[in-house]
């Protein structure tokens, strides 16, 4: 037997208990929460719905920002908040009450890999490949090859 098979066969008797579905509203992202839920529905476990807010999307050019009072960024949580929402709600009616939406700013790659779950002690994060057409993963980078490469806990890419 292999280290990567040894490895996989811990990964399948591991029980988590803070699972950790960061989302963006892609499709992948919705994807991966079907997953999670499932997961944290076998495990007992409590799950974190994360959605990060990276406030360098309000930026123009010359660091400016586009709405200096506020409103876009206020607006763009409110929607955030809303959407979170409905993802908790159809979370519970697949039998999952141990669930909590969260909405940061910040960057989605520290903020996911390590800022959230050192605060939220989460032992997984399970999230789609990425949410990016191939062109804005080469200009902006995937925040899931990073979180793969710099998170503390175990990595699930749902597919």
């Amino acid at each position: 037997i292999t280290s990567w098979e040894w490895r996989i066969m811990e990964l399948i008797k591991q029980e988590y208990r803070n699972i950790l579905v960061p989302v963006d509203g892609s499709k992948t992202a919705e994807k991966a929460l079907e997953r999670a839920t499932e997961i944290a529905l076998r495990n007992k476990a409590h799950l974190d719905i994360l959605n990060v807010i990276d406030l360098k999307q309000f930026s123009v050019s010359f660091g400016g920002m586009v709405d200096a009072n506020g409103d876009a960024v206020y607006q763009t949580f409110e929607d955030v908040e809303g959407y979170l929402s409905t993802l908790v709600e159809r979370v519970k009616k697949q039998g999952l009450e141990d669930v909590t939406a969260h909405a940061r700013f910040g960057s989605p790659r520290a903020v996911i890999a390590r800022e959230f779950p050192d605060d939220h002690e989460n032992d997984l994060i399970i999230m789609g490949p990425t949410g990016l057409n191939p062109v804005e993963r080469l200009l902006v980078g995937a925040v899931t090859d990073y979180v793969t490469r710099a998170a503390k806990c175990d990595v699930i890419i749902a597919r």
